[in-house]
């Protein structure tokens, strides 16, 4: 259900403002807005506050993330187009572009995800002064917010999977069934920026990655396809999801996720589909246990608001946290005593990838050993990762940080996590052989 409930008598001229829900199926804002609208236009913006170099001196979206959401932006066009409705794109603080778009073709309602982090909350909050109907929509979660009892989200994972496991059910997909007249689409053909525009270096193709993927709606179908239905790789995910190298060893739908080219429920209802016609056991049970993880840190986040920014975390522990710009630097650039770190931290800067053992190692390493500002750690990721997700990213960190969500306050042994997770060395000599090539 929309967040805000208006009169439907009479259809609208529609704005759809695409933020992190990059896809036409499965999308609630674009369903009803089919269904209640005479003009509809999707926006798009691209705010240079988020391709700006930050005070540790690396942008905030660096150009793997950006190139995969150009690339998911691409599909989202052409999804677009098939049902006759234009994607305006615009570099450009979007109250001045979506304030002009509301004015040049007389829009009176405006449908956007809800978002209640800092960042996202500044950029929407001038709609709230527009003379609109302002619809919000939740398609980011797997467990609708109207559906969850907020009372039962304790800061223990474990408990809010088991109601969630026990008490709820996960809403069916939206199914788009009408498209608009021809004469819904506008005579513009806005292009999408390149990363050079957005004031981005080039990316260059690295053949060790683990992520050899494209951004986009179909590619992310195309991917579960593979991994569900081709290979069967499913099957064997809990065996495998510990892996460093290739790219099965996990679903590596956390990307399609992240800018919502895909949605949860589509990803979940295709695991229960697989359980129904080829085969339900652990593997499987784990994907969707994933799937609930990521549930868990949005809601923790909404609970907690801004305090996953904070130094002190949802906890508000008091630490000691150190500023070491020299010791950031050799994390970044792999350069620290530890190899397994190294390769970790090697693979991300010239990837954008990291495997989530390696995620918990390399923040481990960074917040527990060196007692380096976690945030700082956090904004790296954010900066870096394709799959970069603001509930996911922060919440991990805090994890690991010893300021969130792990009851026990655990620390990684680094040498041990290698011996066992890379016991023959191959990760790390295929991420070091350059290093190692100078002996």
């Amino acid at each position: 259900m929309l967040n805000t409930v208006a009169k439907d008598v009479e259809k609208n001229n529609s704005l759809i403002w695409f933020r992190n829900d990059l896809r036409t199926q499965d999308h609630s804002g674009l369903f009803h807005a089919l269904k209640n609208s005479k003009k509809i236009i999707g926006v798009f913006c691209f705010n240079p506050e988020n391709f700006k170099i930050n005070a540790l001196d690396f942008p905030k979206t660096d150009s793997f993330r950006a190139n995969f959401l150009i690339e998911s932006l691409k599909s989202l066009k052409e999804e677009l187009k098939k049902i006759n409705i234009s994607l305006v794109i615009g570099i450009d603080n979007p109250e001045k572009l979506i304030s002009k778009i509301i004015d040049r073709y007389n829009i009176n309602r405006v449908y956007l995800q809800d978002e209640w982090t800092q960042d996202e909350r500044n950029e929407d909050n001038f709609l709230k002064n527009k003379n609109i109907d302002l619809y919000k929509y939740n398609d980011q979660f797997l467990f609708h917010p109207e559906d969850v009892d907020l009372k039962n989200i304790s800061n223990v994972f474990t408990s809010f999977r088991k109601y969630c496991e026990k008490k709820l059910q996960v809403r069916e997909c939206f199914v788009l069934k009408t498209k608009m007249d021809e004469t819904n689409m506008i005579d513009i053909d806005y292009n999408i920026p390149s990363l050079k525009d957005l004031g981005l270096n080039e990316i260059n193709y690295d053949d060790r990655t683990a992520f050899p993927f494209k951004g986009g709606y179909n590619t992310g179908i195309e991917r579960i396809n593979y991994y569900l239905w081709e290979s069967k790789k499913l099957s064997f995910y809990k065996k495998t999801r510990n892996g460093l190298i290739g790219k099965d060893y996990s679903s590596k739908l956390s990307s399609w996720l992240a800018n919502g080219s895909l949605s949860p429920r589509i990803i979940y209802h295709s695991i229960k589909d697989y359980e129904f016609k080829i085969e339900k056991n652990q593997s499987t049970y784990w994907m969707i246990f994933e799937l609930i993880w990521r549930d868990f840190f949005k809601y923790i986040s909404r609970l907690n608001g801004n305090k996953i920014f904070k130094i002190g975390g949802i906890l508000e522990k008091n630490y000691h946290w150190i500023q070491d710009k020299r010791i950031f630097e050799n994390w970044i650039n792999g350069k620290t005593p530890e190899p397994f770190v190294n390769a970790n931290m090697l693979e991300l800067k010239n990837t954008g990838w990291m495997s989530n053992r390696g995620r918990q190692n390399v923040a481990s390493y960074l917040a527990k050993e060196k007692k380096i500002d976690w945030r700082w750690g956090a904004k790296y990721f954010e900066s870096k990762l394709i799959d970069y997700d603001v509930h996911s990213n922060y919440g991990n960190w805090m994890y690991v940080s010893g300021i969130g969500n792990d009851p026990r306050d655990r620390k990684f042994n680094i040498k041990f996590q290698a011996e066992r997770y890379d016991p023959n060395n191959k990760f790390q000599n295929l991420w070091l052989q350059e290093k190692l090539s100078l002996f």
